[in-house]
């Protein structure tokens, strides 16, 4: 087994369950471009033939006849810092391509495929192994929107996943009611007790859960105590409403919860919402009267279970606001 990178727990910044998209594509004869963003593990069954050939969950080009490469554009769903990049070539044997290349770009609005530019090189051209994910760690910290992936010449690759640390655009945030907890807003998870089933970074992931496994689910736990997750907020801020949402957990959603704050980074907890008793299926959202002041969140459920979302509503304070600013002007 290959051991994964450190920072391939950080959010897929491509992913189609945090607004990604697949723009253009030079060709996708064989296997549709959407697929490279799909959230789950590639799949396969063989001797499966359609009009064009074997099906395949991934994207892939015909067979090149003349000169040139493939090419595909992503737009990220949560702009922000690329720290590492999987292209993975799941069940691409014979068909994957020998070599690929990543390149970014940054770019305000909503341009179409052929007015993007000024595209960066974050991936250099590299050899890439069949049937297997490819990690490319990348050592830039600038805040990207676009993405281009380019196969050397064609083939087929099954996801292409760009985990980074999402950046909001201060410009499209009010400061005095979002959701602090938001990927989208700048919060990140900095730890947690048990992530068996998913991530908890989909507890901070936009839009309402689709399934269950669009949340953030523990394994059964056989022994004492109870499992939780941090995260560091958007900024600093006051939380006024705390939305714990159990949607599509029905024998699997914990018994209670409780939520913690800190005004230090963590190293000093207090209560914002004590031990309370929760539902199955269920949007449950508190009022936090006269909240402090805080920095990072602890969620707390007993004993195990899962959440399908986290949301801490409030606003921001000066120190906050000038985090936001300052991320998004350093990147």
């Amino acid at each position: 087994m290959i051991e994964r990178p450190q920072w391939t727990s950080k959010p897929d910044l491509a992913s189609r369950r945090f607004g990604g998209t697949v723009m253009w594509a030079t060709d996708e004869l064989f296997a549709e471009k959407e697929n490279l963003i799909n959230d789950w593990v590639p799949a396969h069954r063989p001797e499966t033939f359609g009009p064009r050939g074997q099906l395949y969950d991934g994207w892939e080009t015909r067979r090149r006849r003349e000169a040139g490469d493939d090419m595909a554009i992503v737009r990220l769903g949560l702009p922000g810092r690329v720290s590492g990049v999987i292209v993975d070539t799941a069940f691409f044997k014979g068909n994957y391509p020998p070599y690929i290349s990543v390149e970014a770009c940054a770019v305000d609005g909503y341009p179409s495929p052929g007015e993007l530019t000024a595209w960066e090189p974050i991936v250099a051209r590299s050899a890439v192994n069949g049937n297997q994910e490819n990690f490319f760690p990348v050592a830039n910290a600038k805040r990207y929107t676009h993405v281009r992936l380019t196969m050397y010449p064609d083939g087929g690759v099954a996801r292409l996943r760009v985990h980074g640390t999402p950046i909001a655009d201060p410009r499209q945030v009010d400061f005095e009611a979002l959701d602090l907890a938001a990927l989208e807003n700048g919060a990140s998870i900095t730890g947690c007790s048990n992530m068996f089933y998913s991530s908890p970074n989909n507890l901070l992931a936009p839009g309402l859960a689709a399934n269950q496994a669009e949340g953030w689910e523990t394994s059964r736990r056989r022994g004492d105590g109870n499992d939780w997750v941090t995260l560091k907020l958007a900024g600093a801020g006051t939380i006024r409403f705390a939305e714990l949402d159990t949607t599509h957990l029905k024998g699997n959603a914990p018994g209670w919860a409780s939520l913690s704050g800190s005004a230090d980074g963590g190293e000093r907890w207090f209560e914002l919402l004590p031990r309370t008793r929760l539902q199955p299926d269920t949007r449950h959202r508190f009022a936090l009267v006269d909240s402090p002041e805080v920095t990072d969140a602890r969620l707390d459920i007993y004993p195990d279970g899962g959440l399908a979302r986290l949301r801490l509503w409030g606003g921001l304070t000066e120190s906050g606001r000038a985090t936001v600013k300052h991320r998004f002007e350093h990147s």
